[in-house]
């Protein structure tokens, strides 16, 4: 089985798009490649798959072997595949995906995309709807305990759930050690990606992020927007700003029209074959 190894500021994926449908083994396919130690390695198996809905449909797997309704970076990598192998040539592209379809645009330079813009929809703001055991129009700065200690913390849904935490320091804040719980905390009924965030000016921020079925990872690009979106609601950022991730940086708006535009890069690392064991 061909595929194609990318990733968008680190956040790494298998790129698989020779499929008509998605495996019935998906889950299985992807514990077994996305591993690190005796996989390829990666924090998700993609598929590009055909669609009635748009240009292409795009299906991830977490490393963990469960299927997030959507993911940020890897879009970037699935639209940067798409015109790189010419499965279409055109600098705007619809794709699919289980929080709906996803409009893209591409910045090309010698034929190859450089840098991707996400139309990534409104964010869902509604407790029941991220969702969240909290059922209120909006779930800001509300108090969680995690053993001893209390947080606050915002919901935003970019098609996904996110927990958005500020910290003094997100930067050298224990990720490894509050992020997994969080992400079970009863108050997730679909457990939660979590955002630790600092805020260097109301147009900077630093955001570190514990996946749900990835673990820590090196960016994320729902929890970047998702980041933005709590930033504005708790008036401590503008509702333009430059997301710092593990991996590198995200340009992330929440425009006037009620949409989050991320952008940012998305980079082939290598291409090989998978012989199914």
């Amino acid at each position: 089985m061909n595929f194609t190894k990318m990733n968008g500021l680190g956040n790494d994926f298998i790129i698989v798009a020779h499929f008509e449908t998605m495996p019935h083994d998906a889950d299985v396919m992807a514990r077994k490649m996305c591993d690190r130690h005796f996989g390829i390695g990666a924090d998700g198996l993609v598929f590009i798959l055909p669609s009635t809905r748009a240009d292409f449909c795009m299906r991830i797997i977490n490393a963990d072997g469960s299927e997030p309704e959507q993911c940020g970076n890897a879009i970037r990598c699935v639209a940067k595949y798409i015109y790189d192998y010419q499965l279409a040539v055109k600098d705007t592209l619809s794709i699919e995906t289980l929080a709906g379809v996803q409009h893209v645009r591409l910045t090309v330079e010698n034929g190859r995309a450089v840098k991707i813009r996400v139309d990534m929809g409104e964010p869902i703001l509604k407790g029941a709807n991220i969702p969240l055991t909290v059922d209120a129009d909006q779930v800001v700065n509300h108090p969680i305990a995690v053993e001893d200690s209390t947080f606050s913390f915002t919901g935003v849904s970019m098609g996904n759930p996110h927990a958005v935490i500020f910290v003094e320091n997100a930067v050298t804040f224990d990720v490894e050690k509050w992020g997994p719980l969080f992400e079970t905390h009863s108050m997730f009924p679909r457990k939660a990606n979590i955002e630790f965030v600092s805020v260097r000016s109301p147009e900077e921020i630093d955001m570190r992020v514990w996946e749900r079925g990835c673990g820590q990872t090196l960016a994320c690009g729902t929890g970047a927007c998702a980041t933005l979106v709590a930033g504005a609601l708790t008036g401590r950022t503008k509702r333009h700003a430059v997301v710092h991730l593990k991996g590198g940086d995200l340009d992330i708006e929440w425009a006037s029209d009620g949409h989050v535009y991320m952008t940012g890069p998305a980079e082939e690392v290598f291409t090989g074959i998978w012989k199914k064991k």
